[in-house]
């Protein structure tokens, strides 16, 4: 008997063996992070030469991804920041080194640093341990103990964690027993309770900065009136250390060193003083130590053991921006990456820090300042087009100035800031445009909102209505009492969601400067045609980045550095798409390598995400 092959056939057999070969590439990245066969080198520390106490800084990621997210680093991204401390010297502490530091004077490097990961992500080990590795840097996983009973894939086993530990790159912390959070309210001041994490997740796009951490307060209800006394509340967090000494201890057969209380941030130990001296009291009974803040890295010898700080670098920070953090702490002078030498001799840096890579150019600014380079080939620019892709993030500002002097008095700028528009001429706005309304956005009714969220949150309470033990009133109802809501269109205000502050941006700018007229399209669609100017004369060319306000971020607090980012970047003339000024592009060869590895990439992250 003859079997017919389709197609279907050969494509399904192609799929199972590009399937296999990611799961044995997956199953090989596991084994090498886990059962690693090199150990981590511990510094000579009868070389160190005390001058004096520099201190150390404490730099503790959310987790690793291969690819990258807005909030899990990638791999390559995490290279970058490794490869950056590495070039300026830093090595890594262990805990026990912290502990001699404070407790028995002892003498650590004078770049010293402490490296943490949190949620004890199993992908975390995975992508980063091969990192630990090639820089000899030792790092802390912070777990949660009650994901040991759980039992969820996606985070590392006990068992996982005895490996990590035996392949000598890393050290077991805790982020505390569980992630949960109480006295939540959504933006609408609607009362939600207590959520745990996967139900906080659920409703997160609802709830604005009114909760608190499992830990942090008395359990109140919808008047914020507590609905436990002093030692009902005392008992509830005593419950929680204990919890998580028992399956530490029975796990692992003792508990970490090191503790992140989630989240503080507070000046004490949690939101209300009695709580916080019952916290102080079980954090010093449990730990050797605690990182208590976060948002700075510099812990010296005045800091509390018991209350150290660390900095969260975010995904989206190239390295520079991670660098000038770390200036600002530590108030030394720091190498900064420069990127590639033949594209930066075009460029002079006036202020911040500028990053030069083919086909980008990342400007970092000062802190709570501005990062600015001027191309240097000539000041003789006055016609052309320009085409860029900015992809800084939405919140803050990058900005073209075209036809500028020397000293930047006289100029005409193109700016893109916290999603608008802006063009000026030495300072004056002349246009402005709001983005959303040039995407054509169709936003709802902040009444339309309020309902949504509320549906959601009824379905919520549906699914887990059994697990309530004393449920709210909104608990109990299970669904939204029916009421007419009004539009837009009716005349109801806009809900506008508030920008975050790892919102990426990617917007396509294409600029044509003529004699007196300025056009500018953004993302292929006009945004100004024709645009009357008075600066006629020839000048520079100017990038710049900008810190514009304090986004929110409830795991970023203070950062006040701003990567512009300008991708693409070609310069023609005006009348001559092909007549190039200046070109900072992949082109050819370079440009075909790094199609294919991005398609390559995009289907080994789908296998990874499916299988």
């Amino acid at each position: 008997m003859k079997y017919l092959v389709t197609n279907k056939d050969k494509k399904k057999f192609i799929r199972s063996i590009i399937q296999g070969l990611i799961l044995l590439l997956l199953l090989w990245l596991l084994f090498n992070a886990i059962f690693d066969f090199n150990e981590y080198k511990y510094y000579d520390a009868t070389s160190i030469v005390d001058n004096g106490d520099k201190g150390f800084i404490a730099l503790s990621y959310f987790a690793v991804d291969r690819d990258g997210t807005n909030t899990m680093i990638s791999t390559k991204r995490l290279q970058e920041h490794l490869e950056a401390l590495n070039k300026n010297g830093y090595i890594t502490l262990t805990q026990e080194d912290i502990e001699n530091y404070y407790n028995n004077n002892q003498t650590i490097p004078q770049r010293s640093m402490f490296l943490m990961f949190e949620d004890g992500r199993r992908d975390t080990a995975i992508f980063s341990t091969p990192l630990l590795e090639k820089y000899n840097y030792i790092g802390t996983i912070l777990s949660y103990g009650n994901k040991f009973q759980e039992k969820e894939p996606k985070f590392l086993s006990p068992k996982d964690l005895e490996r990590l530990k035996k392949s000598t790159f890393w050290e077991m912390g805790t982020n505390g027993y569980r992630l949960a959070y109480i006295n939540v309210f959504d933006r609408y001041d609607n009362y939600l309770g207590e959520l745990h994490s996967d139900e906080y997740s659920a409703l997160s796009k609802y709830i604005g900065r009114n909760y608190n951490h499992y830990l942090m307060d008395f359990i109140r209800d919808e008047n914020k009136i507590p609905k436990e006394n002093y030692d009902q509340m005392k008992n509830r967090i005593n419950t929680d250390y204990m919890l998580m000494e028992e399956v530490y201890k029975e796990e692992l057969g003792e508990m970490p060193k090191a503790y992140v209380l989630m989240h503080s941030n507070t000046g004490q130990y949690g939101s209300n003083k009695n709580v916080s001296a019952i916290n102080e009291e079980l954090i010093k009974k449990y730990f050797v130590m605690n990182f208590n803040r976060e948002g700075f890295s510099l812990n010296d010898k005045k800091t509390n053991i018991y209350d150290l700080t660390r900095m969260q670098p975010q995904a989206y920070w190239y390295p520079n921006h991670l660098l000038m953090r770390i200036k600002a702490d530590i108030d030394e002078d720091i190498i900064f990456i420069d990127g590639d030498s033949n594209i930066k001799k075009d460029w002079d840096t006036i202020s911040g820090v500028a990053e030069f890579r083919k086909s980008s150019i990342i400007v970092t600014s000062e802190p709570e300042g501005r990062g600015l380079i001027r191309l240097n080939k000539n000041n003789n620019y006055l016609n052309y087009a320009l085409h860029t892709t900015l992809t800084g993030n939405v919140l803050g500002t990058q900005t073209i100035y075209l036809r500028a002097d020397e000293e930047l008095n006289r100029y005409l700028s193109i700016k893109i800031k916290n999603n608008n528009l802006y063009i000026e001429e030495n300072g004056k706005e002349i246009f402005a445009l709001d983005l959303n309304k040039h995407d054509e956005m169709i936003f709802q009714s902040i009444e339309e909102n309020q309902l949504e969220a509320l549906n959601h949150e009824y379905k919520l309470y549906k699914k887990n209505i059994k697990k309530y033990k004393n449920p709210t009133k909104m608990q109990t109802q299970n669904k939204v009492e029916v009421k007419d809501v009004r539009t837009v269109e009716d005349g109801a205000e806009e809900f506008i969601p508030e920008i975050q502050i790892n919102e990426l941006g990617n917007r396509k700018l294409d600029i044509y400067l003529r004699d007196n007229k300025l056009s500018v399209d953004i993302d292929n669609k006009v945004a100004v045609k024709d645009l009357p100017i008075s600066i006629k004369g020839p000048g520079y060319i100017y990038l710049e980045s900008a810190w514009g306000e304090y986004g929110y971020s409830q795991r970023n607090i203070a950062d006040d550095v701003y990567d512009g980012v300008f991708e693409d970047l070609v310069i023609t003339d005006i009348d001559n798409e092909y007549g190039i000024i200046y070109i900072n592009k992949l082109q050819g060869k370079e440009l075909i390598q790094e199609k294919i590895l991005s398609r390559w990439n995009t289907i080994i992250n789908w296998f990874i995400r499916n299988l």
